[in-house]
């Protein structure tokens, strides 16, 4: 667990014997810590992100302890401290992509042939031709109609279980057809 140390820097300036002590905010912290840890963990990716979070918005109701008029909304008000820290951050973020004029050009992919890709279409409508009924209709709506495996397994009237399963056996089966071997 992440020792928590909630200072600012305005009071990092100020001499040692100035120094605010807070016990009732020492034991808020003890105590929801773990709970707001969670709602911390919700808003990033990374554990270690999520403790980093937390700690900042601890800090924030640390420094903000004396102007908080009703610490019975203490957990309502760190939460709108993490997520506003955490739209910083995302606000903040480096950008690595740029806009360009123009779209580079992929080298070394040269341009298929139109007959070259009439050939595959073709051994791939022999290949789904050699399909079972049942699996060839999924695959075709699938695919060449492009539906989701919900709209399949309702056009069909089977689940959608049955639907990913078939589909997924049609596949390998093509995968294994010798004319489409090639273009693998």
């Amino acid at each position: 667990m992440t020792t928590l140390v909630c200072t600012s820097a305005s009071d990092a300036a100020t001499p040692a014997t100035q120094t605010r002590s807070y016990p009732s905010f020492s034991s808020y912290m003890r105590a929801r810590q773990p709970v707001l840890l969670r709602t911390a963990r919700s808003l990033t990716a990374n554990p270690s992100d999520a403790e980093d979070l937390l700690q900042t918005a601890l800090t924030k109701t640390y420094v903000a302890w004396d102007r908080i008029e009703d610490h019975r909304a203490l957990d309502g008000y760190v939460r709108r401290a993490l997520l506003n820290t955490r739209t910083s951050q995302w606000r903040k973020r480096k950008v690595d992509e740029f806009a360009c004029d123009e779209l580079p050009e992929q080298e070394g992919l040269p341009a298929a042939e139109p007959a070259e890709q009439q050939a595959l279409r073709d051994a791939m409508w022999r290949a789904v031709m050699k399909l079972p009924a049942r699996q060839r209709a999924m695959v075709v709506l699938r695919y060449y109609e492009d539906l989701s495996e919900v709209q399949t397994a309702e056009v069909l009237g089977v689940s959608v279980g049955t639907v990913k399963s078939a589909v997924s056996r049609a596949l390998g089966k093509m995968r294994e057809d010798p004319e489409l071997a090639p273009a693998a």
